[in-house]
């Protein structure tokens, strides 16, 4: 169980990494020219839909993405075994991720499309949201409940 634990935990550690990768690495297509800044400038119509919708997620989906993990934990993965509980705290760990790594590509996305700092403040929060699901042995082995059982074995 202690070597599916740290794989557990090592892959999480890769996808969070990777959902930061893809966070700087947009920033730096947009900075560097790459992608093409400024599609949206002009087009009033548009940049309201785009910046509504940006909002809109970031409203949504960060609470929602946050909650969610939280009210699965409580309600549903707690409940299983052991093996069954690791793959679903991995499951909806990625579901979290997804969630805050859509708002903030979106809204990243959107600034450099519209260069209005509304979208580069949702990105900005979806992007800090995600150091709230920074993961670690402890804060794993914590919200599994596992963190009393591992204090058991070593007495």
């Amino acid at each position: 169980m202690e070597k599916k634990i740290e794989i557990l935990l090592r892959l999480l550690k890769i996808e969070f990494a990777v959902a930061w990768i893809i966070i700087i690495g947009l920033i730096a297509g947009y900075e560097t020219g790459i992608l093409e800044e400024g599609v949206l400038v002009g087009n009033a119509r548009a940049e309201y839909i785009a910046q509504l919708t940006g909002v809109l997620l970031a409203i949504c989906l960060i609470p929602m993405s946050l909650r969610i993990f939280n009210l699965s934990l409580t309600k549903y993965i707690k409940n299983l075994d052991i093996e069954n509980a690791l793959k679903s705290y991995r499951r909806w760990s990625e579901v979290r991720i997804i969630l805050l790594l859509v708002v903030a590509v979106f809204n990243i996305s959107l600034y450099y499309w519209t260069m209005d700092t509304t979208g580069l403040l949702c990105g900005g929060m979806a992007a800090l949201a995600t150091m709230l699901c920074v993961p670690g042995r402890k804060r794993m082995l914590s919200e599994l409940d596992l963190l009393k059982t591992e204090e058991e074995e070593e007495l």
